[in-house]
């Protein structure tokens, strides 16, 4: 399974084609994706004057001043040219790479907080499509919430011209412009002389990922605990917000140790899809019912039926190979990687030779991700817990149970699952 939610959109949109992957065992040597990773030299982005940007726009194209502010991103060893504005970040490493983005750990010059910054270059219609989902995503919540990545601020960069964006800025034709790439499936902004940039300024969390941090520790029944409530509340948190996360794995899961015991952050939402104020006749998503229109958004958020199948193969409930689920597939989700990070059942995947944490149903010499499984035997028994000396409880057995039920109207929802997921870890 790659690592990088592009890839697996291609691969899960173009075909249901299982890869291929072994169950070695994997003990001892474990490298952090940040040391394999190679160094990249910063670019230096040049802050303009309107009066410089003639070239690019006319000057009734150029936003307010207020709205343009000066952003340079330089290596940290790099001594900084003379003719460049003070940098507001300056790039330390590189700490993640994916097919459309480049991810590195940053200092915000100002405060000298550490932030990561997330470089995806729009050069293509289906690249900017994840960008700004990612953005509607991030920019939609109202409030914070501390299982939930913060987005700091968002930059648009262009032949030098940085420029903070913010969410539906009419007023910013470059905004617009994205807005109509992504819409009409042509490039409309950027060229390959002068590429457009989106930069994603984020809160840094040291502590790496879901699967780096529980494969190169101990097994720890209270982290475990810790962590599951957490991991409801932020999916609580997010469905009450009208937001279908779409893509939860251990690798969107990252860890922050700020505070001295671990935080989780739930992450990267470029697959994300926003479900408040949905018009069925031009949207991919269609309510179940004419009482999805009524009620409480925590509820009606699970009534709203999604069409595009993608994700990551090991944590896709059976409704999404078919293509056609509710937010009740961020539950599905989320009982693989519990399941998984309680018994630590791990996969070896064939293309990053990365051990990843996931469920799975053995059929001969092949492993096969647990939804693809369910869709093609509904009547199938998950064995849980997988292990005979596991030491899961019934309660955790049950509410996991649930959780992968086949039916996603047995599933409970986001909420039920907050309040069941107390009660059974307190308990414990």
């Amino acid at each position: 399974m790659p690592t990088t939610k592009e890839k697996e959109v291609m691969d899960t949109c173009e075909g249901k084609k299982r890869r291929k992957v072994s169950c070695e065992s994997v003990e001892g040597c474990r490298r952090s994706v940040a040391a394999k990773m190679k160094r990249d030299v910063g670019k230096v982005l040049r802050s303009l004057t309107v009066g410089n940007n003639n070239h690019i726009e006319s000057t009734k194209e150029i936003e307010d001043d207020e709205d343009c502010f000066s952003i340079s991103f330089i290596q940290h060893d790099q001594r900084e040219p003379s003719v460049l504005a003070s940098p507001r970040y300056s790039l330390l490493r590189e700490v993640g790479r994916g097919s459309y983005g480049v991810v590195y750990e940053a200092i915000a010059r100002k405060t000298g907080a550490k932030v990561a910054v997330k470089r995806l270059q729009c050069d293509a219609p289906e690249n900017v499509e994840l960008a700004l989902a990612e953005f509607w995503a991030l920019t939609s919540l109202e409030n914070r919430h501390q299982n939930v990545v913060q987005l700091e601020e968002c930059v648009l960069q262009r032949n030098g011209l940085a420029q903070k964006m913010s969410h539906g800025n009419k007023r910013s034709r470059q905004y617009l412009r994205l807005v109509e790439t992504s819409l009409k499936g042509e490039r409309i902004l950027g060229y390959p002389a002068e590429p457009c940039y989106l930069w994603f300024v984020m809160e840094f969390c040291e502590g790496g990922d879901l699967n780096q941090y529980i494969l190169s520790r101990r097994p720890d029944p209270q982290t475990n605990r810790s962590f599951m409530r957490q991991l409801t509340s932020a999916v609580a948190f997010l469905h009450k917000n009208n937001i279908v996360h779409r893509d939860l794995k251990p690798d969107n899961i990252l860890i922050s140790q700020k505070s001295g015991s671990p935080v989780l952050k739930v992450a990267d939402f470029g697959l994300s899809k926003v479900c408040a104020g949905l018009n069925c006749k031009n949207s991919e998503e269609q309510p179940a019912s004419k009482e999805s229109s009524r009620g409480s958004n925590q509820n009606n958020i699970n009534k709203f039926w999604l069409s595009s199948a993608c994700g990551s193969d090991f944590y896709m409930a059976p409704e999404v190979w078919e293509g056609h689920y509710t937010a009740k597939a961020d539950i599905f989700a989320l009982g693989i990687i519990i399941w998984a990070m309680i018994e630590r059942i791990t996969f070896i995947d064939a293309e990053s030779k990365r051990e990843l944490l996931g469920t799975y149903v053995r059929q001969g010499t092949e492993i096969v991700p647990v939804g693809e499984a369910l869709l093609e035997n509904p009547k199938m028994v998950l064995h849980i817990p997988q292990k005979a000396r596991s030491s899961m409880s019934e309660g955790v057995k049950k509410l996991l149970q649930d959780m992968l039920a086949v039916n996603p109207q047995d599933r409970p929802d986001a909420l039920q699952l907050e309040v069941r997921m107390d009660q059974v870890t307190c308990a414990t």
